[in-house]
């Protein structure tokens, strides 16, 4: 595998005016849901900056696969914009979800078995789908949201078994570790949460790591 750092700078910038898109689009989303967008550094700066850095990771090693980096790039685009997305406002759209994984399941076809990317997609939104009611069944509660529900689904289509399990394992650490802290922070176990994030950090990681 060949590593280019003028390609990786190139898309790093292709990556940071994506950014720059997303966060525009996140803008008028908001308005459309009756939600009023922040404007702290963060969520502004937060999505270009997110974008353009994985952006250029993600093509200092595809450099020599341009479609494989042209469809990692759209997906990771997709999860940058809900962790900023979730972060702020506590929602996963699904005017950005439905399309997203449209797109992934038909990208899911061109892999093989072209069936695993639909099933595994299947799979994970059934069994995020099952705990979000026990949750709510067992502790009164909003354990798992329908968001996160569609986004295990979105994740599925995306890696596929087995890579499902290694970003499931990761977004489930990277969240009781921020939750924990959350909770120390804000000194109270009950605060709200937004999960979305670190479910989706951890498909990031995972769609860097295999080839």
């Amino acid at each position: 595998m060949q590593h280019s750092p003028l390609v990786a700078v190139v898309w790093g910038l292709v990556g940071a005016a994506a950014g720059w898109l997303a966060r525009w689009g996140s803008v008028k989303l908001a308005r459309l849901e009756g939600l009023e967008p922040g404007f702290k550094p963060w969520q502004v700066y937060g999505p270009p900056v997110l974008a353009a850095l994985l952006f250029a990771v993600f093509a200092y090693d595809l450099s020599d696969h341009l479609p494989v980096l042209l469809v990692r790039s759209v997906f990771v685009l997709v999860f940058v914009q809900v962790i900023f997305f979730d972060l702020e406002h506590r929602l996963i759209l699904d005017r950005v979800i439905f399309p997203a994984m449209v797109v992934a399941a038909v990208a899911s076809l061109f892999n093989q078995p072209w069936w695993a990317g639909i099933a595994t997609g299947l799979a994970a939104g059934l069994i995020f789908l099952l705990l979000s009611v026990a949750g709510a069944a067992l502790l009164h509660a909003e354990v798992l949201g329908f968001g996160d529900v569609k986004l295990a689904a979105f994740m599925g289509l995306v890696l596929g078994w087995p890579f499902i399990v290694s970003a499931l394992f990761y977004g489930v650490l990277l969240g009781a570790i921020a939750a924990v802290g959350v909770g120390i922070w804000k000194r109270s176990m009950h605060a709200t949460f937004a999960y979305g994030p670190y479910l989706a950090a951890g498909a990031v990681i995972v769609l860097y790591t295999f080839h």
